[in-house]
């Protein structure tokens, strides 16, 4: 039972870790006016977004199979995990094509990332609350 108890309590701080992310990038997009030190900070964040969100899913694996539970928490979590990714993805793609004269993309893109931020923040809150209550 150590065994479970330890990969719960990993569990829980990565998905700490991926939030503290998530909070550091909505931050990063709302205070920072330039766009091309912006682009550079979340390029460099992107790898460990993706890490973070990697080894919430494999802890959550590891969890969900040893006590061979398939809940339908157990599914929210994985369409959650599912959700981050893409629209991290998503917000990926979008940035790379902006150049450094397109000013109205750049603007378009920060209203963008604060909405895909938003949108993880809450879904992995609204998870780990359901979560905690079932």
């Amino acid at each position: 039972m150590e065994f479970v108890s330890l990969s719960i309590t990993t569990h829980v701080y990565s998905i700490m870790a991926l939030m503290i992310i998530m909070i550091f990038n909505y931050l990063s997009v709302s205070k920072m006016d330039q766009f091309i030190p912006l682009a550079k900070r979340l390029r460099f964040m992107t790898p460990l977004f993706h890490m973070a969100n990697a080894f919430v899913i494999y802890t959550g694996a590891i969890v969900a199979a040893y006590s061979h539970d398939l809940s339908i928490t157990v599914i929210l979590m994985i369409a959650t995990s599912i959700f981050v990714m893409v629209t991290e993805i998503k917000r990926y793609k979008k940035m790379r094509v902006i150049r450094s004269t397109d000013y109205e993309l750049q603007k378009e893109f920060v209203l963008f990332a604060k909405k895909i931020y938003t949108m993880q923040i809450i879904a992995v809150m609204f998870t780990y609350v359901i979560s905690k209550l079932f």
